[in-house]
């Protein structure tokens, strides 16, 4: 980091020092001049976060995953998708390298390990605690069983499952109430799945897109990606991505040919979206191809939570943190 960087970065640091303090000297009479003042700082408590729309993320975030070198609007961004295509860690591999980005400086960047249903026997039974999601690949009825056979020391965050039809989206809103957990049912994106997001309204199950693959047909046209967005946000739903995201900025890759979307250009049409915008908006904006366009506009939404977008799964959390250092978005704490 050079020194103008470190001097503006402490310069923000004290601001928002500065801002907390005139904020807790202020009488509950100037309640919302305080709640002001706070929304001003560069580092608020992530742990209680004002909702910027009907879904924010996070929604919460343990004491330990609390950083500075993470703000607010990046927090939970990246679920570790190491086992999964196209990466295809081996199961040893992935639990090694996901407890060290755990202990990183990134950490609150990080989600859980995502697992697929069929690989949970092979945890041993002596591992240490461990955070996952579970990716229904045997079918969402065997979900409760594999989750009793599982070690005490793992921890169930989420269940992912694709739902093709209005049962299969049944099937999952049930098994929510079950277990009382974040569930994403990943739907199809073309044609629009109005009936199966109207399925979800009211509901504790969250839509998922995928937005990539081993073929051309797997990556979602900016048109229709921006039709699944708006069509969550007015219907006060969030989203869930996975595949084809390891970058921040829209691009052509030059091995495969095939056009991927960019995780910041998601997030700012997920921003837009939740404003009112409505699809030919929300297509612009995940066609930008221009890093300083998208990163001047996130610069600006650092210190709040994330509207809409719950974030993505990656088989790498390098690339999409090198983007993010890349971007000066986020800092290495030294």
């Amino acid at each position: 980091m050079n020194a103008l960087t470190s001097s503006a970065r402490r310069s923000t640091i004290a601001d928002a020092k500065i801002l907390t303090l005139i904020s807790n000297t202020l009488s509950d009479s100037n309640a919302s001049l305080r709640v002001s003042l706070c929304n001003l700082t560069r580092a608020p408590d992530r742990r209680q976060l004002v909702p910027t729309g009907p879904k924010a993320y996070p929604q919460t975030v343990p004491d330990d995953d609390v950083s500075a070198a993470i703000p607010p609007f990046l927090t939970g961004l990246v679920d570790d998708a190491a086992v999964f295509p196209p990466g295809n860690a081996a199961l040893t591999d992935a639990l090694h390298n996901h407890r060290e980005h755990r202990q990183s400086w990134y950490a609150s960047l990080v989600g859980p390990l995502l697992l697929p249903a069929s690989s949970l026997h092979r945890l041993p039974a002596d591992i240490a605690p461990l955070a996952i999601g579970i990716v229904a690949d045997t079918g969402i009825a065997e979900v409760s069983s594999a989750m009793r056979r599982l070690p005490r020391t793992v921890t169930v965050k989420q269940i992912e499952a694709r739902a093709a039809d209005k049962d299969n989206v049944a099937a999952l809103i049930e098994l929510q109430t079950q277990l009382s957990l974040p569930v994403f049912a990943e739907l199809p994106i073309t044609p629009r799945p109005d009936d199966l997001l109207d399925q979800l309204v009211g509901t504790e199950v969250t839509p998922k897109f995928r937005t990539g693959g081993a073929t051309p047909q797997m990556f979602p046209s900016p048109e229709s990606l921006a039709e699944g967005i708006v069509a969550c946000a007015k219907r006060g739903l969030g989203f869930k991505l996975t595949a084809g995201l390891h970058e921040a900025i829209r691009h052509t890759d030059s091995a495969t040919g095939f056009v991927h979307h960019g995780f910041a250009n998601v997030a700012v049409a997920a921003w837009e979206a939740n404003s009112g915008a409505d699809v030919t908006k929300v297509t612009d904006m995940l066609k930008v191809t221009e890093s300083d366009t998208l990163r001047d506009q996130i610069r600006g939404m650092l210190a709040h939570s994330r509207p809409l977008w719950a974030g993505f799964g990656s088989c790498s959390i390098h690339e999409p943190l090198n983007d993010l250092k890349g971007l000066s978005l986020v800092f290495e704490e030294s």
